[in-house]
């Protein structure tokens, strides 16, 4: 996979989707407030439309966004009931732990094993949710199938063909992107929450078209 070819294309991508586009942009600033908006539109990047999809049929656009929506959360459900179990245990633990007088210092360190443990499991499982995820909604996206972002057989399939390592490293580097442009925004004092919701149209078609790149890596056609 050519990281540096795919990120150049997405860059690309989203300048020509938004340089002195002015309206377009303050709408899209609009739909990241009204999420399933924004989501719907990610859905049409993720079609491979190309260039940037104009915005138009927003009732279509909105009832993807909340297709994708409903998708997103049902991945995140697993996620949701781990991470309650994890703070359940943390909590239990330390309330017995700090309601027992002189306690055992070999218990409280069991205690703090159990919790990290149990964090790193959190962890884990939310990243292989996430690998899983993109590739899911992406499907659904094409199909224009919900059912098709649980076909997890051709999930995985898309996946290998793409190569788990390559995937990986191709998140990192897309998050360490997005994440340093937001941080970079944000360090800013008092304008930086606006800054922040001036390039989220930027940034959000340059990931949605960095994940669709890595998803046609794999073998899949644009339609």
């Amino acid at each position: 996979m050519e990281f540096g070819k795919i990120v150049g294309d997405s860059f690309g991508y989203a300048k020509e989707g938004l340089a002195g586009k002015w309206g377009k942009w303050f709408l899209l600033i609009i739909s990241t407030i009204i999420f399933p908006l924004i989501m719907g539109y990610m859905v049409r990047i993720y079609r491979g439309e190309k260039p940037s999809p104009e915005l138009k049929e927003w009732g279509g656009m909105f009832i993807d966004g909340i297709k994708l929506l409903v998708i997103n959360i049902i991945y995140a459900i697993p996620v949701i009931i781990l991470a309650i179990a994890v703070i359940g245990s943390a909590g239990v633990g330390y309330l017995a732990t700090v309601m027992t007088p002189n306690p055992d210092p070999n218990a409280v360190m069991e205690m703090l094993g159990g919790i990290l443990f149990g964090l790193i499991i959190l962890i884990i499982v939310t990243i292989i949710i996430e690998l899983v995820a993109i590739i899911g909604t992406i499907r659904f996206a094409r199909t224009r199938s919900m059912g098709q972002a649980f076909n997890f057989g051709a999930i995985f399939q898309t996946i290998g063909k793409i190569g788990i390592g390559s995937y990986i490293v191709a998140l990192i580097i897309v998050g360490i992107i997005v994440g340093v442009i937001e941080v970079v925004c944000l360090a800013i004092p008092y304008i930086g929450w606006v800054l922040e919701l001036i390039v989220s149209p930027f940034l959000v078609i340059f990931s949605s078209r960095y994940v669709t790149l890595i998803y046609e890596s794999g073998g899949e056609e644009t339609p």
